[in-house]
């Protein structure tokens, strides 16, 4: 069984300090569980409600050259885990991304870059033009994409069809009225997108607001099934969240004995989809 751990931060923006520091803190506590993965919300080394790419900038660093991507290599030694966050990126080309690392050990296993743009993200960051990563771990096959890239039905079908075990997502779900009773449409949405290609999905979202912008606060861990293992949280308050999963029931693609969500696919007929 592999312990994946999702971490809910209060945050905030510019306090790359503090920000380090409760990041810290939630994979000391996921290490208790003993977590072999940890997942951090998005943009979490420097908070996410920019006044500008300016300031954005100010804060952003290379992933080769990044403070943050360091302290998260010695905490991934130090607690013998494989840590998945969102960070500020400043590519080699001058731009800034809207990024997140998987880190395993001293290494940086891959960087990616959010693809879907979430509303004055486009006024900061350009999107990225590479698909979803699938990073190969001692316990399992890691995907990984930010927030917004959830949205996209086809994003997701991506990384399982690239063979992923569990998809990772730093997010910062903005918070909209929820009608009674109901859960929030983002947390649907995972399990939806879990249940149809029969894949684990762990996301790490925020807390408390951030100059007047607040957060769903739905950290969860989903099994393969659409279920949640672990939350959601739904609520204003920090939260580290831990499931024992089974990863190889993502390699499991059937529903019935006749039916199976991959080789049931019928791309030739998809085509408009893609347009």
């Amino acid at each position: 069984m592999t312990v994946i751990a999702v971490c809910q931060l209060a945050l905030s923006v510019g306090d790359v300090t503090g920000n380090r520091a409760a990041a810290a803190a939630a994979v000391a506590e996921a290490a208790e569980h003993g977590a072999d993965l940890v997942v951090l919300p998005e943009l979490c080394d420097t908070g996410y409600v920019f006044s500008g790419a300016e300031e954005a900038r100010a804060l952003a660093a290379p992933a080769a050259d990044s403070p943050t991507l360091r302290h998260w290599r010695a905490l991934s030694v130090q607690y013998a885990t494989t840590i998945v966050a969102g960070f500020c990126e400043l590519g080699d080309d001058g731009r800034l991304y809207n990024s997140a690392a998987v880190v395993s050990g001293d290494e940086i296993r891959t960087v990616y870059r959010k693809a879907h743009l979430w509303d004055a993200e486009k006024l900061v960051f350009t999107p990225g033009d590479e698909p979803p990563p699938v990073v190969d771990l001692p316990f399992g096959r890691v995907g990984l994409m930010i927030c917004y890239d959830l949205e996209f039905p086809e994003w997701v079908r991506l990384a399982a069809l690239g063979g992923a075990d569990v998809i990772t997502a730093p997010v910062n779900w903005p918070a909209s009225e929820v009608p009674a009773g109901e859960r929030p449409s983002d947390v649907v949405r995972v399990q939806g997108e879990a249940s149809m290609n029969r894949v684990f999905i762990a996301v790490a979202d925020r807390c408390r607001a951030e100059r007047g912008v607040s957060w769903v606060g739905g950290t969860v861990i989903v099994s393969p099934d659409g279920y949640p293992l672990a939350g959601p949280v739904t609520a204003d308050h920090p939260a580290v969240l831990a499931a024992s999963c089974d990863l190889a029931q993502a390699r499991d693609k059937r529903l019935t004995a006749h039916n199976d969500v991959f080789t049931d696919r019928r791309p030739t007929l998809y085509g408009p989809v893609a347009k």
